[in-house]
């Protein structure tokens, strides 16, 4: 029989207790404490957005961070009926905040709206100090291990405004104590772009200092993502405003086969919500409605998925809107947004530029199209395969159900049999065609898979390509991997010989290696070497391999008449 619990069995916690019992209920991961610094620099964003300073100034040296803003500051040495001033509930008071009502200051549009994040700041660190400044007073108070220590009022200069707040994590609660300096660099410059007019300016270890600003917005995330792989010379981009209601939006086409949505809202980045699936639907039925327009679609043509016409998308945006809910503190996940005054403009805004630049949206429609076609060959050769393994064991009958990505080859011998991970369906449907069908099985990857190092086994088991690699490989994973159990002699990464593909087959190998390592010490694991360039003179083919390969060839065959194919690796 189980132990009975007693009337001292069940306790009551104060918010400081409880926090520092469970930090991860509301920051999540636990490893660095880079939230603490997302948290208290997000309230210098809603001062900034709300019309309020131009800069902020972000200090760390080892464990110690300083963020100073240029804010409206708290009221100084104001006291509520609980006998706390503002600023000392606004830091130690738990669902304590200005940004709840839409009829406020911050219009109900901030990215703070739960009154949590300062408190996590106090709560989760050795020290924290916050002093504000407004009206002429300053206000500071000292909180020791996440209690309230002292106070002190001054006088100061009446043009004086803003926040300063100083704290000191506690490896009580962080693995590491410091914050991820490359994960607050990109979130320095990603604030910089969705808040044009914003100076961030970043200081490490007292060095020389990196300051943030953007110019033209949400356009230099893209431009510093894409690079030189854009495929259309002009992007749709809108920025719309109806009172409270806003939204910044850009989108271009490149040559990866792989789409990425980067969704922010309030100024903060998302995974997933009905903001993301309603411009994606949108933008799919007003894609397909143009194509059948310009009859490069039949109209008994089926309309093209929104895989295919997603095929190379880069699409950026950053919805300001009220009444807002999430699912935690992180903000992550988008459980309530009201997507009304927003679905409208952006179908009329798109269809404006589809009709002005008709030349820009052939090059989609092509691709687009293209991406279909590789997934009906996908699908005939998947289904030729099914009916030529109709005697498998059901093993690998499970196997071949895992996903539509999956291509068998006829061959039943796992010592004949070899595993090509591609980049991509329309690079998939190229593999298919050029492969040996008796010995090459294809799965098709649809861009950069999880980083394994970053994540729990959790998450990898309910990541699709990462679950579906481990049960089509067949052999186990982590220590119970056995590469006598693996259906195939070779498993070869087969992506891009670009930057893209190099990251792919990186994060591949980390795989590998974490979770399958004696597939990697054993020797089976293998890189497709793949030519950047293909030369063509008369019926003679020659294959380059990098840039200097190409280089050289032109320079042995100064006056030779070729047609040169680049063939992306």
């Amino acid at each position: 029989m189980g132990k009975l619990y007693d009337e001292k069995s069940i306790e009551s916690l104060s918010p400081l207790e409880f926090t520092r019992l469970r930090p991860q209920v509301y920051v999540g991961d636990c490893e660095y404490s880079t939230q603490l610094l997302i948290e208290i620099i997000s309230n210098s964003i809603d001062e900034f957005r709300a019309g309020h300073g131009s800069t902020i100034e972000v200090s760390i040296d080892k464990s110690k961070v300083t963020v100073i803003d240029e804010g409206q500051g708290f009221i100084p040495n104001s006291f509520r009926e609980d006998g706390k001033t503002i600023l000392e509930a606004a830091f130690s008071v738990l669902n304590t905040s200005g940004k709840y009502r839409e009829d406020g200051s911050y219009e109900g549009t901030s990215l703070g709206s739960y009154g949590i994040g300062s408190k996590l700041a106090t709560f989760l660190s050795h020290s924290l100090t916050v002093t504000t400044f407004r009206d002429g007073l300053s206000e500071k108070i000292d909180f020791i291990e996440g209690v309230f220590d002292k106070r002190e009022v001054k006088q100061v200069d009446k043009t004086l405004h803003g926040t300063t707040v100083t704290w000191t994590p506690s490896e009580e609660f962080f693995t590491h104590t410091e914050v991820e300096i490359n994960k607050v660099k990109d979130l320095f410059k990603t604030l910089a772009a969705l808040c044009p007019g914003l100076t961030i300016n970043l200081y490490i270890d007292d060095k020389s200092v990196i300051k943030y600003h953007s110019k033209n917005g949400i356009s230099d995330l893209l431009d510093a993502a894409i690079k030189d792989k854009e495929i259309i010379n002009n992007r749709f981009a809108m920025n719309y405003t109806d009172g409270k209601n806003k939204l910044d939006l850009v989108l271009t086409y490149t040559s990866n086969y792989s789409s990425t949505i980067v969704p922010y809202v309030n100024a903060g980045l998302t995974e997933s919500g009905q903001h993301i699936t309603q411009l994606k639907t949108i933008f799919t039925r007003e894609m397909n409605k143009f194509f059948k327009e310009k009859k490069w679609l039949k109209e008994k043509d089926e309309n093209l998925s929104g895989d295919d016409i997603n095929e190379g998308l880069y699409f950026v945006f950053n919805l300001t809107c009220a009444g807002v809910a999430y699912d935690a503190q992180v903000k992550s996940r988008v459980s309530k947004i009201d997507m009304k005054p927003f679905t409208s403009p952006f179908a009329e805004a798109l269809n404006h530029w589809l009709h002005a630049n008709e030349k820009e949206v052939k090059i989609i429609a092509d691709k687009a199209i293209g991406a279909r076609k590789a997934r009906e060959a996908a699908k005939k050769a998947r289904d030729a395969a099914r009916k030529a393994t109709a005697k498998t064991p059901k093993t690998l009958k499970a196997k071949l159900a895992i996903s539509d990505k999956f291509v068998e080859c006829t061959s039943k011998d796992p010592k004949k049999r070899n595993l090509l991970l591609v980049e991509g369906l329309s690079a998939g449907g190229s593999a298919i065609e050029a492969r040996n069908v008796e010995t090459d099985c294809i799965y098709m990857l649809r861009g950069k898979v999880l980083s394994v190092l970053k994540c729990t086994q959790e998450k990898v088991f309910a990541n699709q390509e990462l679950s579906d690699i481990i049960n089509i490989i067949g052999a186990g994973f982590g220590n119970n991997f056995d590469t006598n159990k693996m259906g195939f002699d070779k498993i070869v990464i087969t992506s891009d010989q670009d930057s893209d593909g190099f990251s792919i087959e990186l994060l591949l190998i980390t795989f590998f290696y974490t979770y399958m390592r004696d597939l990697v010490l054993k020797g089976k694991l293998y890189r497709a070497v793949t030519p950047l360039y293909i030369i063509t003179v008369g019926k003679e083919k020659t294959y380059c391999y990098s840039e200097k390969e190409l280089e050289k060839w032109k320079e042995e065959h100064p006056n030779s008449k070729y047609e040169l194919t680049h063939a992306k690796g």
